[in-house]
C-alpha cells in the first residue's frame, strides 16, 4: 500500500456535494482515506472571472499504481459531470494526485509530485491539515516553506461540512 495525497476542487453546481461524493467514490474504488482536510472556499486561480472554488485534500492509502489511480480519478470526474472547458476554468470536480509516496514521476500525462502544488495556496493550506510534516521528495521543501513564498492569498474561509 502507498500513501498518496489528493487535491479536490469544485466551483460548478453543488460544490460541497461534489467534493463529498468524490471522496465517497474514492473510498469505494481506490483505497482507504486516512485523513481529510477542512474544506476551504478559495478565489479562482489561473482564470479569474469564474465562481469561487471549494478545495480540500485527502490522504489515501492505495494499492493502485499511479496510472491506475489517475484513470480512476478521471472516471470519477466524468461521472460527476466534469466536461472539458478552458484550462484552469470552471469545473464540477477536479481531482489531482499531489503525491504518491515519495515517488518522482515525469510522464506526458502524469507528473508526481504535482508540478504546481508549491505555487497554490488552495492546495497547500488543505495539505497542511493532512500532512503537516510533508517535504517535497526532490528538494526537501516543506509545506510551510512553500506557504512562506506563496502566502495564503486567495483563501477566503473554511466551509463547514
Amino acid at each position: 500500500m502507498t500513501l498518496c495525497a489528493l487535491s479536490l476542487g469544485s466551483n460548478v453546481g453543488n460544490r460541497l456535494e461534489n467534493i463529498r461524493t468524490a471522496v465517497e467514490l474514492l473510498m469505494r474504488r481506490t483505497g482507504k482515506i486516512t485523513a481529510k482536510s477542512e474544506v476551504y472556499e478559495t478565489e479562482p486561480w489561473g482564470v479569474e472571472f469564474q465562481p469561487r472554488f471549494l478545495n480540500a485534500c485527502v490522504m489515501l492509502e492505495t494499492d493502485l499504481s499511479p496510472r491506475a489511480l489517475l484513470s480512476e480519478t478521471q472516471t470519477i470526474e466524468r461521472e460527476l459531470g466534469r466536461v472539458a472547458r478552458e484550462r484552469w476554468g470552471p469545473r464540477e470536480i477536479d481531482i489531482d494526485i499531489l503525491t504518491y509516496g515519495d515517488m518522482l514521476l515525469n510522464e506526458e500525462k502524469l507528473v508526481i509530485p504535482h508540478p504546481l502544488m508549491g505555487e497554490r495556496a488552495f492546495v497547500l493550506v488543505p495539505m497542511l491539515d493532512i500532512a503537516r510534516d510533508f517535504t517535497h521528495p526532490s528538494d526537501g521543501t516543506s509545506i510551510n516553506e512553500f506557504l512562506a513564498e506563496t502566502g495564503r492569498e486567495g483563501i477566503v474561509r473554511i466551509v463547514s461540512l
